[in-house]
Formats: C-alpha cells, structure tokens, sequence
C-alpha cells in the first residue's frame, strides 16, 4: 500500500468494531491510525495491515489523546476520516456487568469516567482534527453510539447520560461543520456485537442475536463516503432479529 494513502484515525481498537474497521479502511487504501488502551493488542494488528501505526492512548486522559493526536498529524498527516469508537463502561470495563446499577447504587465516578471517554474524547479529538478537514473542504466524522444514545434505562444510569450527551455533541458538530463541507454522523448499533465475551455473557444466543463486526465495519464505510447531497446523520443498525 501507498505512504501517500489518506490518513483515518480509529479510537477503541479493540478485537471488535475497531479492529474490523481498522481492517475495512485499510483494505481501501487508507493508512489507519489506531488509538487504543491496549499496546500489545494494537502492534499485532499494525503488524497485520501496512500502513497501519499504533498508538497506545488513555483517551480518558484528554492530555493524553491531545498528545497522541498530535503524533499522529506529525508521523502520518492530518486524519481525513476520524472515527471515535472509543466507549467507556464502568472503569473501562469490557463487561456487560460493569456498566450496570441505578442512580442510587453507582459510583458518581463511573458516570465521569464514561463521560471523558465518550464525550470528552470526542471533544477533543474533533477540535483537533477538524480545522483541517475545513481547510480542506472535505473529511468525515463518525461516533459509533448504542441504544443507550437513545434512552436511559434504569440500570445504566453511569452509561446512558454519556452516550446521549455524545449524540448531541455529535449534532451540534454536525450542524457546524456541514455546510463547510464536513461531514459528522452518528451511527447507533442496535445490538450486542459479536465478539468473544459477549458470546459467552449471552451463551444460548442464536447467531440473529448478535451484529458482526465486518458488517458495522462495511456500514461505517458507507457513511464516510456517502456523496455530499444525501448525507446522513444519525444512522441505526440492528441485526434482523432485533425486536427492536
């Protein structure tokens, strides 16, 4: 692949969504940036896909991912695509359990932490990435969101109010940045996605359960090159099993 490949900048490069979008963008010739907790994890997939760079970032830490950022502009270029799939649960978490409780049985910490990586994140990263994408007339921002974007059920009072707050911020991009020719969009995954801890929390699930992760991949493609007069905004995706 090219060095002079356009640059997509990938948060929460995890075996899931990410790594699929990581794999789906650079299959197209894109040199894909990936920030993540996880070191090991990334070297093995910035091995898989030339091209491909990691960066082992906290985006908890807003001076961490301004930092990361900032390596990335100077080792690869400015980020013509910047999807944020980063998500927080309860002290980063992976597990289903971790994001659970009501408002009364959580600790108000779990709520904040959630907040700086879904919403904060975002902030950051946009504000960072987007004064060029101006410049240039063009670029692309996708938030990878959840049901949770969309209400609040009782026992994810530590999770819901981030998710929806990152949808608004979203929006509020969206409506700025457009008509300078960038595109903002959010992308609801309506389902529990297929990855190997969510198989074993839902053993018993039939495969209509569960979203793969190369077709939210294929889906988040779509979005970024969708043709300037049909953009979306908020996008749903669901398996065809969801009684949603």
């Amino acid at each position: 692949m090219s060095n002079n490949g356009p640059v997509a900048l990938i948060t929460g490069v995890g075996p899931g969504t990410g790594a699929a979008t990581a794999r789906r963008f650079a299959a197209a010739g894109y040199r894909v940036a990936m920030l993540a907790r996880g070191a090991a994890r990334l070297k093995d997939l910035e091995a898989e896909l030339p091209g491909s760079r990691a960066f082992a970032c906290d985006l908890a830490d807003a001076a961490a991912a301004e930092a990361a950022v900032t390596r990335v502009v100077d080792e690869m270029g400015a980020p013509e695509v910047l999807i944020h799939n980063a998500v927080g649960g309860v002290s980063g978490s992976e597990s289903v359990d971790g994001v659970m409780g009501n408002f009364l049985e959580i600790d108000p910490a779990s709520l904040e932490y959630n907040f700086r990586v879904n919403t904060m994140a975002l902030l950051h990263l946009a504000r960072r990435v987007a004064p060029a994408m101006v410049e240039q007339g063009r670029g692309c921002i996708i938030v990878t969101g959840n049901t949770s974007a969309l209400r609040g059920k009782a026992d994810f009072s530590a999770f819901a109010p981030t998710k929806a707050a990152q949808r608004i911020l979203a929006e509020s991009m969206a409506r700025h940045l457009g008509p300078k020719g960038v595109h903002v969009a959010y992308v609801v995954i309506d389902a529990v996605i297929d990855v190997p801890w969510t198989r074993k929390h839902f053993s018993g699930k039939p495969d209509n359960f569960f979203i793969k992760p190369a077709a939210i991949a294929d889906e988040l493609w779509h979005v970024a090159h969708q043709h300037r007069s049909a953009w979306s905004f908020l996008v749903e995706v669901r398996p065809f099993g969801e009684p949603w």
